[in-house]
């Protein structure tokens, strides 16, 4: 049946109106896309936002040195812990002994493939790169891609100088390293080699099946001969002097010092990731999804950076008497449980050092000042959150299935795997009306489905802060390429920024 005109231009108009609310969003996504694409580990992560906080007029601060003298109410600073994990703040202008800090917290890591200490290895003529499965990944989806290499390579620098002050004129600096082509790739087992049940599932041996290939082993013979050369002109082995070097596949090494631009001798040791060359995108008829691998959870990263970045600049510390504060933490898809990991003292530390600078008595923080500002914080853990699937619906509580761009989703779970209650789920809440924000969705897991965690109930039982478990919602999490609808990414932004804007008047609010 055709349509009458007045339909189609309804219908037209409809779409035309569609593509405008969408397009409002595409410049903050294509932001993203330029972040993600930028940060394929958690070392380029905290670099680039550091450089966006810099940017900000943040001051970096060492963890080494006493904070007492550095900090002063109106300031804002951050640090970091290995590289990996973030903290910044911005401290209210009114800020006084006592007060509270307004928390985000995220975590820096993803699932991913990580090379091994020993990292050469070869096979059926092969030259290939021993890797170790980091994370919950869903690792089918990492065969057949074009995989880069990126991380940290800690290298030896000598200069006469330190060889006055130290004696062997050596120093170790660490350096990043992003090479964003393809080099290295794990392929599938053609159709035809696989059994009738292997054609029916996927399955994978993370060890036998994993492991990817860098190149053809006749490479190898043309770079040994060339090694003999050097020998034969009098330059020294380097694995006669670092036995560390013999168990590194050559090729790397020469990838890593080309890139570095340094002699191979240079590299004392890294920690290197794989990671999927394709940049992030905007995709869907009308660009509304954003897709990326890592998404999970370098959006909220990216998000909670602008947000308190924006916060601090839009002058608003001027009227504040919080501490507002971001802290995202390496290793959470392992449980969290390291240095660097929100089940550290990181936490914790943070509230009471930076207390203790701003108080009128930094050497000696009376614990009763302490415990008053743990009663008045409170943490907005900000993971991922699993949004709908159209062809797998049924996952999902019929009345807690919450959909891509219709904004941020509260978690909750009363087997605290996640750490929302009925208060800390009110003041997120009030925070959207307060702001006239889109209201937050809410998400429970079905009873006969398996509930993931992440940082928030670490942080409160390590703590006694207060906290709520939220995220933005998307499809396909823990898969080497990921999607969430953009428009949530403005809803995460407008609502952290209200979040630091309004909490304290919410809380005095109320009774208890």
């Amino acid at each position: 049946m055709a349509l009458n005109k007045a339909t189609q231009h309804a219908l037209f108009e409809n779409f035309e109106q569609a593509m405008m609310d969408y397009s409002k969003h595409i410049p903050f996504g294509e932001k993203a896309c330029d972040f993600l694409t930028a940060s394929p580990d958690p070392y380029h992560a905290v670099a680039n936002m550091t450089a966006r906080l810099s940017n900000a007029g943040f001051q970096r601060v060492s963890k080494r040195e006493k904070f007492a003298g550095k900090l002063s109410p109106g300031g804002r600073d951050f640090y970091t812990a290995n590289h990996t994990t973030l903290v910044a703040f911005a401290v209210g202008t009114r800020y006084q002994s006592g007060n509270g800090f307004k928390i985000i917290g995220g975590h820096t890591d993803s699932p991913n493939l990580k090379v091994k200490p020993r990292s050469k290895r070869s096979a059926s003529g092969c030259i290939q790169l021993g890797v170790e499965c980091y994370g919950g990944g869903l690792w089918h989806t990492w065969f057949d891609r074009d995989l880069g290499i990126s991380g940290r390579v800690l290298v030896r620098k000598r200069s006469e100088e330190a060889a006055g002050d130290r004696g062997d004129g050596e120093t170790i600096v660490q350096r990043l390293v992003k090479i964003d082509r393809p080099v290295a790739r794990v392929s599938t087992l053609c159709i035809h080699l696989q059994t009738a049940d292997e054609r029916k599932a996927f399955k994978v041996n993370k060890e036998d099946h994993m492991t990817p290939i860098l190149g053809m082993q006749p490479a190898a013979a043309v770079l040994a001969d060339a090694a003999k050369a050097q020998l034969t002109s009098g330059e020294q082995d380097i694995s006669l002097d670092d036995p560390w070097s013999k168990d590194q596949e050559p090729l790397i090494l020469d990838l890593l010092a080309g890139e570095l631009g340094i002699d191979r001798a240079d590299i004392a040791d890294f920690e290197l990731n794989l990671f999927d060359c394709q940049p992030a995108s905007l995709g869907g008829i009308k660009k509304e999804f954003l897709n990326s691998a890592r998404l999970d959870n370098l959006a909220t990263c990216f998000v909670a950076t602008e947000a308190l970045a924006e916060y601090a600049e839009s002058g608003a510390l001027e009227s504040d008497e919080d501490i507002s504060l971001i802290a995202l933490f390496d290793h959470e898809e392992v449980g969290s449980q390291s240095a660097q990991g929100a089940g550290s003292p990181i936490m914790a530390e943070a509230v009471r050092r930076i207390s203790s600078a701003l108080s009128n008595h930094p050497h000696t923080l009376d614990p009763d000042i302490f415990s008053a500002s743990i009663r008045q914080s409170f943490v907005f853990s900000v993971d991922q959150a699993h949004a709908v699937h159209p062809n797998y619906a049924s996952k999902h509580e019929k009345n807690h299935a919450p959909k891509m761009n219709s904004g941020v989703v509260m978690k909750t779970n009363q087997n605290q795997r996640y750490a929302t209650n009925g208060v800390t789920g009110f003041i997120v809440r009030e925070i959207c009306r307060r702001a006239k924000l889109v209201p937050v969705q809410e998400f429970v897991v079905r009873n006969d489905c398996p509930c993931g965690s992440t940082i928030g109930p670490i942080i409160s039982a390590n703590t006694g802060i207060r906290t709520v478990d939220a995220g933005m919602p998307q499809l396909s999490m823990h898969s080497c390429r990921e999607v969430m609808g953009i428009a949530d990414l403005t809803n995460g932004l407008d609502l952290f920024k209200a979040y630091f804007k309004h909490f304290r008047e919410i809380d005095n609010a109320i009774e208890g």
